[in-house]
């Protein structure tokens, strides 16, 4: 899950560089470049593309494709650390949903280091005047969406390979996103297509890490380390959009960080899980 935010990050800093091609077109592109990747490895693995639960591959790429619409619409329309920080809440609707439909169960004290980690996202850049209502709402659905599709991933755990998983989003999010493309093309110029290219790139191997994390671990607990990619969020933005860091951004960062381990702690039930947790991640 680490690695899938490192490379959803460089993916929204890629985004907000070709925020004037329309909002369809981007999530076409991203998902075409990612497609002939998963073909390429299912070839490479010898996995059969169709899978044998159409309906829960189909449902989870339309929930992931309208999440991706979504959130790349509040990237293009507000600064990219507000989009990020809005989009970081869909840790608590997968929380939500998976417990309603999963019957995952949570201990009470794991709400409370979700409520930290949220803290922490919404006060690592503060209140901002630009992000209107009408994009708030759209950020805050994307963020369900993703919950939606992160539940319906942790569904298909040991009945489709993570591959057949990833190439149906993509063919979903490709079939429609082309759809709408036709009508509202926008010819991309000079460092748009390489934008675009490492766009699809870095979203394609964080949708494998992602797939493979969901499949792996409890869908709440593994989904709350998507706020680590609050703290790249603030890289990027010091890097590329020349933002400053501030003891307020420390201490936000602070909250992230401990909301996530706090998390770690508890779900492996004991002093040591945090030791055991980063053993087992070393020895793979």
């Amino acid at each position: 899950m680490f690695w899938a935010v490192v490379f959803f990050s460089i993916m929204n800093a890629t985004i907000k560089g070709v925020e004037r091609l329309p909002t369809m077109e981007i999530v076409f592109f991203r998902c075409v470049i990612s497609i002939l990747f998963s073909v390429f490895w299912l070839r490479h693995v010898k996995v059969p593309y169709k899978g044998t639960h159409t309906l829960l591959l189909v449902g989870r790429g339309l929930a992931g494709t309208t999440a991706l619409y979504f959130f790349f619409l509040s990237i293009q329309n507000m600064p990219l650390a507000s989009a990020v920080t809005i989009g970081y809440t869909s840790p608590i609707f997968t929380a939500l949903f998976a417990v309603l439909f999963l019957k995952e169960r949570m201990r009470a004290v794991q709400w409370l280091f979700f409520g930290l980690s949220f803290i922490g996202v919404a006060a690592l850049k503060g209140f901002d005047e630009r992000v209107s209502w009408l994009y708030l709402a759209m950020g805050l659905f994307a963020a369900a969406m993703s919950g939606v599709a992160y539940v319906l991933v942790r569904s298909l755990k040991g009945k489709e390979h993570p591959l057949v998983v990833v190439f149906y989003f993509q063919l979903v999010g490709t079939v429609v996103g082309g759809a709408f493309t036709l009508f509202n093309f926008v010819m991309p110029q000079g460092w748009d297509w390489l934008l675009l290219v490492a766009t699809g790139a870095a979203a394609h191997f964080g949708q494998i890490y992602l797939t493979l994390a969901l499949q792996g671990e409890k869908v709440g607990v593994v989904s709350s380390l998507n706020f680590l990619g609050a703290i790249f969020a603030t890289i990027f933005g010091i890097v590329f959009f020349k933002e400053h860091l501030t003891f307020g951004n420390v201490l936000a960062i602070l909250l992230v960080v401990a909301g996530v381990l706090l998390n770690i702690w508890t779900n492996a039930r004991g002093p040591w899980g945090i030791r055991r947790w980063v053993a087992n991640l070393l020895s793979k």
